[in-house]
């Protein structure tokens, strides 16, 4: 059995696209998903599947989103392994002590010709950024909401991303790791 880390993007936002976390459990549930544990309710799902494709498994679950909810949900499968070295990846362990102000933007493929100088120009002089393979680190200690380059890196990196702050990377690192 596979384990694996399911982010959905734009689920529970702004009264749109809805879902019951008990409910989205069951519609798992009933793909053959085992162990499946949500956090909170945006989006945030470890599971146990057979399937050893992440790509495959992911169009799996779109499809039944569609089918049960009624909407194309956007949506990135990660392997653990690959969720743990995202977090061991970390280039700002200093932002640790403050979880909110660091998040990992996970890309759905990888970034080719980023421009930097773009991103340089819109950070703050308090803000770091790193991209490390198919994971964007920001630390924002001025806070996400008031974060120019936040607002932008998805465009800028020309990709589609799905961003959690640290708080909930170790959470749902701490659920797979029970399973």
């Amino acid at each position: 059995m596979n384990h694996w880390i399911v982010l959905f993007r734009g689920i529970n936002v702004g009264g749109k696209n809805i879902v019951v976390m008990k409910r989205l459990k069951e519609t798992l549930l009933g793909l053959g998903c085992q162990n499946v544990e949500t956090y909170i309710q945006s989006g945030n799902v470890v599971l146990q599947h057979p399937e050893p494709n992440a790509q495959v498994l992911s169009r799996k679950i779109a499809c039944e989103i569609e089918v049960s909810f009624g909407f194309q949900a956007q949506i990135l499968v990660l392997t653990l392994a690959k969720f743990q070295q995202a977090v061991a990846n970390n280039p700002f362990p200093e932002a640790q002590a403050d979880p909110k102000t660091l998040h990992l933007y996970f890309l759905a493929a990888p970034a080719e010709n980023v421009t930097f100088d773009k991103m340089n120009q819109l950070k703050k002089d308090s803000e770091m950024f790193k991209l490390v393979e198919q994971v964007f680190y920001l630390h924002a200690p001025d806070g996400i909401g008031r974060s120019k380059l936040a607002e932008k890196v998805e465009k800028l990196l020309a990709v589609p991303t799905t961003a959690r702050n640290w708080n909930t990377v170790n959470k749902l690192l701490t659920l797979a790791s029970k399973q």
